[in-house]
């Protein structure tokens, strides 16, 4: 057996662990300035649940990017749609959410998220064949075509339920919070570290242990090797397309309900965020994306308690700070 035969010419990709204990690091370093450990407690765990409800409407944009070699700037539309679904879904299950048993609370957000990421993936093939599919390839005419859908997504949701905000409130179940020693953690902040955790486990499961993850890591990496193979990779475009403004569908639910209201303009307010967010991390790393998330997060809740009118530019000091030590981001993808 030759060396070629048995591997020996194929480099192996060095594992990089650093990006992956920034959080951590950056959590310890904020232990001493902060002082008090429940305080500290209380700010991380915080911090946690708004990564992860930034990391599911991300998660979406960055994997678009990455297979598709979009910037799609309308990505936030998907998520103003998703709340208001959920807000039509919940307005006659108000019984249910306003029980106090957990799995009342529970059942009544359930059908919430499906409809909001149904409708969110069915309207997205609308979007994507009207406005996107023909700027492939062109990111100047994307930026402004997903921008000017945006605009328009956004004042039909005005025209349709009026400018006005809708309250959406947590179920009853998710309110209050959880005593750990002297710190409180709010109940439904935990509930969306569980959801983040869950979604960015199935992703990485779906890109790492599946055909259809294969092909999409292919088609990140070198489109045009996947479809001299023979696949179909405009169909690969559309499923993750939907799967992307789905995810979209499913942050907005849980970013209405931690704000406890909807309105249209939440999509261009979180635009901005979630390409701060997919920068940082690298374009079109899902890993790189949740890392991102996190640290955003973290970062805006340490800024927010020790020096406040800092927290406005938080987020960008930390994507500058990045991009000076990793101009790639965190975990470059091949190719970006």
């Amino acid at each position: 057996m030759t060396a070629i035969d048995s591997g020996a010419a194929l480099p192996k990709r060095r594992a990089d662990f650093i990006p992956a204990l920034l959080p951590v690091a950056l959590a310890l370093a904020a232990l001493p300035f902060i002082g008090s450990s429940s305080t500290w407690i209380t700010l991380t765990v915080a911090g946690l649940s708004m990564g992860m409800m930034i990391f599911a409407m991300a998660s979406g944009l960055t994997l678009v990017f990455g297979l598709m070699d979009v910037l799609n700037f309308g990505h936030g539309a998907f998520i103003a749609v998703g709340a208001y679904m959920a807000a039509l879904v919940l307005a006659p299950l108000a019984g249910w959410t306003q029980a106090d048993a957990l799995w009342s609370g529970l059942a009544a957000l359930l059908p919430a998220v499906i409809v909001a990421m149904g409708v969110s993936a069915a309207l997205s093939i609308a979007f994507e064949r009207a406005l996107i599919r023909p700027v492939y390839g062109q990111h100047l005419k994307q930026i402004l075509v997903t921008m000017g859908g945006l605009i328009v997504a956004e004042q039909l949701l005005y025209a349709l339920f009026g400018p006005q905000l809708i309250a959406l409130p947590l179920p009853t179940a998710l309110r209050g919070s959880i005593v750990f020693g002297d710190a409180a953690v709010e109940k439904y902040r935990l509930l969306a570290v569980i959801v983040g955790l869950v979604i960015f486990a199935t992703l990485i499961l779906i890109l790492t242990r599946t055909k259809i993850g294969l092909l999409i890591r292919a088609g990140v990496e070198n489109r045009e090797m996947v479809e001299a193979l023979g696949y179909r990779i405009q169909r690969l475009f559309i499923g993750v397309f939907m799967a992307g403004s789905a995810l979209a569908g499913l942050g907005g639910v849980m970013w209405a309900l931690y704000r406890e209201q909807v309105h249209a303009s939440v999509a261009q307010e979180l635009t901005v965020l979630m390409f701060i967010v997919i920068i940082i991390g690298g374009l079109g790393s899902v890993t790189g994306c949740f890392i991102g998330a996190i640290l955003v997060a973290l970062v805006a809740n340490y800024a927010g308690f020790l020096v406040p009118k800092l927290a406005l530019v938080s987020d960008i000091l930390l994507m500058v700070v990045i991009l000076l030590w990793r101009p790639r981001g965190l975990f470059p993808v091949t190719s970006r």
